[in-house]
């Protein structure tokens, strides 16, 4: 047991396990070291992982795709679902899919292509999902793989995604 404000009593003292449960989710908080990117940080860390104009892309056409995948947020997840029932998820910033591309541990018959943890794609270190994303554009149907391009960016000026940020 600890003495003083905010201790750790028995069982019997709720506002003590309220701060022990916040404590606990500010720890994997911390540990995730998960990042909303701004625009111009996220078009230098993609160009220093040798994005620009990997595989005839441009490196505003990877923030574009970014920004409509995951809002630059490197947390991002979403379920996909088929008659109410999960059957793959996206994960990270680019929205890397769990049939195909990554390993969950959730996913049946999952392929894993590109040899990773979905979850490493969950943090602010951006080499392996670029790995990845290098393997998928060549791999499946270029930047068409991701919906957000498609619907977005593809034949569309999207240079104001580099705009003023000197890459």
């Amino acid at each position: 047991m600890l003495s003083g404000s905010g201790s750790v009593r028995g069982k019997g003292s709720r506002g003590s396990f309220s701060a022990l449960k916040l404590l606990v989710f500010g720890l994997l908080l911390v540990g995730t070291s998960a990042k909303v990117y701004q625009r111009c940080e996220l078009a230098r860390t993609l160009k220093r992982f040798g994005m620009d104009g990997y595989y005839k892309y441009s490196l505003a056409n990877w923030v574009c795709m970014a920004y409509f995948e995951s809002r630059y947020n490197t947390l991002a997840i979403n379920r996909n679902t088929r008659h109410g029932m999960v059957w793959s998820t996206d994960y990270g910033i680019f929205q890397i899919n769990s049939k195909w591309w990554c390993d969950d541990q959730k996913t049946k018959g999952g392929k894993n292509i590109c040899k990773l943890r979905c979850d490493d794609l969950l943090n602010d270190y951006l080499g392996d999902d670029c790995k990845c994303a290098k393997i998928i554009v060549t791999q499946s149907k270029g930047m068409s793989a991701w919906v957000g391009w498609k619907n977005h960016c593809k034949g569309r000026d999207v240079e104001y995604f580099v705009r003023g940020c000197g890459v």
